[in-house]
């Protein structure tokens, strides 16, 4: 079938999706998107009636399954014709979902072929994906069908295999996709259009295609011409070197990362096989601080890991103190089958995790309070993700969430445009709104 005969047949027809989980499924969920676009199908929102839905799930917690059972569900109930479940549930779960006959379940592995899948399925055509050998970077180039940014991905899977962690078994072992693709991907992103470029991977410190590590890499994207920024998305400690830290100061560079600690306590973290120390994770923050002090540190805390003590947890808590995260995820551990922590002793009640987790989350809201509020009168580059009755909303270069209020007289912001802001106050409530005003507006 030529493409134009592709195009006629789809293009009546909707196609829904919905990403559970981390940075990695939603790049793969917009590259799948693009794909369906540009052979004429109709993206609708998931709550809308489609002709297929597309459900990209995550494994990470027992939560994040029962989630994804949810979403599943609701899927098939809205389904007119085929509901596509990929991701990683779809291998730790693939038993119990191939018991229901209308869902066409895709492992990861397969996960780029959903296209011609859906496609073979509404010709009525076969489609053998054992005679077709899995990639998973063999994903087009992500159009701005969500987000005003695009992602681009350059590592897969990790080879850590963190006592508490199901991911190595689902997404592999560590695989650096091939500097020079990743560069194409970049720069064709770019030429699309899109002005911010997000990296991202499963455990992307431990880049290493042969030819250029981690930095190396990041190196060669922000030489690239044009106008754009590049953020790192989620960044494992281990494996950050000095030549790294040193390009964060790069304009091109967010001055943002959301670098994954998990506790505060060393023993905790030798038992979470975690491949570095808090002593060594702090110094890291420092030397990056020491450059720019506002640099915004994010995180990902887990409570409650087997035989976790009181006076442990307070190691974590007294990291957050020291650390000042703008934004903490906080996670109570979940007991993942297969996993060595799930046959350890001394397992946290979920009373105790609930209560340590309501500790983190206080902590967490006050230090991204006292973050932002630091960010009072000082001057970002706001990129422009939203632009309504003469206010725009974005995010600036510190990864916090701006919103602008125009004068009368200006012109209306235009979405995926830059503007110099400055910040000028912030509104307090659950999640404290930094207020700014175009910086052409201010006297000097």
């Amino acid at each position: 079938m030529n493409t134009r005969d592709t195009q006629q047949t789809a293009v009546n027809r909707r196609i829904a999706f919905t990403t559970l989980g981390c940075k990695l499924n939603q790049y793969e969920t917009e590259s799948l998107a693009t794909r369906f676009a540009d052979a004429g199908y109709r993206i609708v929102p998931f709550n809308e009636p489609a002709d297929a839905y597309v459900v990209n799930t995550c494994t990470v917690t027992n939560k994040a399954d029962r989630k994804t059972r949810n979403t599943i569900n609701r899927a098939v109930r809205a389904s007119e014709d085929l509901v596509v479940v990929t991701g990683c549930f779809a291998s730790t779960g693939r038993e119990e979902l191939e018991r229901n006959p209308s869902l066409l379940v895709v492992e990861n592995e397969h996960k780029n072929r959903v296209f011609e899948m859906v496609e073979a399925h509404f010709n009525d055509e076969m489609f053998d994906r054992n005679a077709v050998p899995g990639d998973v970077f063999a994903f087009p180039v992500a159009d701005r069908v969500f987000h005003t940014r695009g992602m681009v991905k350059i590592q897969d899977g990790c080879d850590n295999f963190c006592t508490f962690c199901i991911i190595p078994y689902v997404r592999g072992t560590a695989r650096s996709r091939p500097h020079r693709e990743i560069l194409n991907d970049v720069s064709e992103t770019i030429a699309r259009g899109t002005k911010e470029i997000v990296v991202t991977g499963v455990n992307m410190s431990r880049y290493d295609d042969g030819e250029l590590d981690f930095a190396g890499l990041i190196e060669r994207i922000v030489e690239l011409p044009g106008e754009f920024r590049v953020r790192v998305s989620s960044l494992e400690p281990d494996h950050i070197t000095d030549r790294f830290i040193k390009l964060l100061d790069h304009p091109k560079l967010c001055s943002h990362l959301h670098l994954c600690l998990q506790s505060g306590s060393e023993r905790i973290l030798l038992a979470m096989r975690r491949q570095y120390t808090y002593s060594g994770y702090r110094a890291i923050v420092e030397k990056i601080r020491t450059a720019q002090p506002l640099f915004n540190i994010t995180t990902d805390i887990i409570v409650g890991f087997p035989a976790e003590t009181e006076v442990e947890f307070n190691e974590t808590c007294a990291a957050i103190h020291e650390i000042g995260f703008s934004h903490i995820h906080t996670f109570p551990y979940s007991r993942r089958s297969g996993t060595r922590a799930d046959r350890m002793p001394g397992q946290v009640p979920e009373k105790t995790k609930t209560e340590r987790g309501e500790v983190i989350r206080t902590l967490g809201a006050e230090y991204k309070t006292r973050y932002r509020k630091s960010l009072i009168g000082t001057r970002q580059e706001l990129l422009v993700e939203r632009s309504l009755n003469g206010e725009a909303s974005g995010y600036g270069e510190l990864y916090t969430p701006l919103r602008v209020i125009a004068p009368p007289s200006g012109d209306e912001p235009a979405v995926n445009d830059f503007i110099d802001v400055k910040i000028t106050s912030i509104v307090y409530g659950d999640e404290p709104e930094l207020i700014a005003v175009p910086i052409l507006d201010l006297p000097y």
